[in-house]
């Protein structure tokens, strides 16, 4: 075995470690690895080098600014008037709720990038009113779940930003912008809304699901009167993105030359956050909570949530500038291009690895350390590499939410539904199961996609 790969062994065995026998966070995890990496291949000298390529990257500055925004979304409570409403417009058909919680909590899961903090901030909402129409709690739990960890994979969530960085490092001389990166994934993520759907359909028709009862439906009048501002949130936050698509070439860069486009486009991801919590903080009924003073002591307040993301993220950076060093990544595509599986047994083996991998290693860090080898070895296959690339967030951060033991967010909707374990468990694996299909099925190219 190389050695590079006996490196890659020794950090999986140090996360799983510290995770499974010290139950300790996540971060921590990452960042022992490191340390142990450092201290095995002698590379203490170049710490700092590691460090500087991590806080050197502008798209961490981005994962913040979403991070950030996300908090001050849920503190002035704009997203809950957007779940009311669509609860009013679908809670009325068959399944209804389950389907409400599949576009809440993909939509909200995009906004915060958290899968178990979306699943108890909207399952609070969807997983109790799924159960009194008719969904066993072991189905409300997963179908929450999984509608929660979609967010990875739906702008302007702060995954994507490490997916594109991994396309710009394999190929630097394609001129994508943010907007056209973003509407092949909004093309992916319609795809596997669909099948969500699907699923909560089939479900419904095993257990007999009925509409929620009306007496319990909130009225669309009412609902529409007090949350018509929080839905206008998505227009604020997508629109940019696909004006930045449709009139790149005919009227920015005909005004901005093409340099001025390139930065504009990449700005964007830095302003849109701020923009969408200053309109949050307008649209507030609670005017008390978007004082000065108060928003300071909630930004203060949530450093404990915000600060664990994004140390995996400057770790993981920081790890996969050591395995550049390493060239652990290039070892490992070598091994799986010399199985000479041909394009469609090696979608299938990358979708195994990265979901193993993921039972394991948190979906950013995968992204970030091993998202340049995954498009690369993709390409090499005859797969669309921009198309790999907008599939890391889905084939790392998407199955590492949903597969245990690092699957968070089936255990936080176990919490909410108060749901067996075995059942939840089992139940669990179709959609593990289904989601996989769906990516091997993405990948080979076999679906149409909006952007491609």
């Amino acid at each position: 075995m190389p050695s590079s790969l006996i490196y890659l062994s020794i950090m999986l065995a140090a996360i799983v470690i510290w995770l499974s026998v010290f139950k300790r966070p996540v971060y921590e995890a990452v960042f022992l690895s490191f340390l142990l990496l450092l201290t095995i291949t002698g590379s203490w000298g170049n710490v700092l080098t590691y460090l500087d390529d991590a806080l050197s990257t502008s798209l961490l500055y981005s994962m913040v600014a979403f991070v950030a925004m996300s908090i001050i979304l849920t503190k002035t409570k704009i997203i809950d008037s957007c779940i009311a409403v669509i609860l009013s417009l679908i809670g009325r058909v068959t399944g209804g709720a389950g389907y409400a919680a599949v576009i809440a909590s993909a939509f909200m899961g995009a906004l915060s990038g958290s899968g178990p903090g979306n699943v108890m901030a909207t399952g609070a909402i969807t997983i109790p009113a799924m159960k009194r129409s008719g969904f066993p709690a072991h189905l409300a739990a997963n179908v929450e779940s999984n509608a929660s960890y979609l967010g990875n994979l739906i702008p302007p969530s702060s995954n994507i930003v490490a997916a594109l960085g991994a396309f710009a490092s394999v190929y630097p001389t394609i001129n994508l912008t943010t907007g056209q990166f973003w509407i092949i994934l909004w093309g992916i993520s319609i795809w596997f809304i669909l099948q969500r759907m699907v699923m909560i359909w089939s479900f419904c028709k095993y257990y007999k699901v009925k509409p929620m009862a009306k007496e319990e439906l909130p009225s669309i009048r009412e609902t529409m009167r007090k949350g018509w501002k929080g839905m206008l949130l998505p227009i604020i936050i997508l629109l940019p993105f696909v004006l930045d698509y449709l009139f790149k070439e005919s009227f920015f860069t005909a005004r901005l030359g093409a340099t001025g486009a390139k930065y504009f486009s990449s700005s964007i991801l830095l302003f849109i956050g701020g923009v969408s919590a200053l309109f949050a903080c307008l649209a507030s009924e609670d005017k008390s909570i978007v004082k000065v003073s108060n928003l300071a002591k909630i930004l203060g307040n949530s450093v404990k949530t915000i600060s664990p993301a994004i140390g995996v993220c400057v770790f993981g950076y920081m790890i996969g500038s050591l395995f550049s060093d390493l060239n652990v990544a290039q070892d490992m595509g070598d091994i799986i291009m010399s199985w000479n599986f041909g394009q469609f047994g090696t979608v299938i083996a990358i979708c195994l690895i990265t979901c193993f991998m993921g039972m394991v290693i948190p979906g950013s860090s995968l992204v970030v350390v091993f998202g340049p080898m995954f498009i690369t070895v993709l390409a090499a296959v005859g797969c669309d590499p921009l198309l790999a690339a907008a599939m890391l967030p889905c084939i790392c951060g998407v199955m590492c939410g949903i597969t245990p033991p690092l699957g968070l967010g089936m255990y936080a909707g176990m919490t909410l539904a108060e749901s067996d374990f075995d059942k939840t468990f089992r139940n669990n694996l179709w959609w593990v199961a289904a989601q996989f299909i769906l990516e091997v099925v993405v990948l080979m190219g076999w679906l149409p996609i909006l952007g491609l």
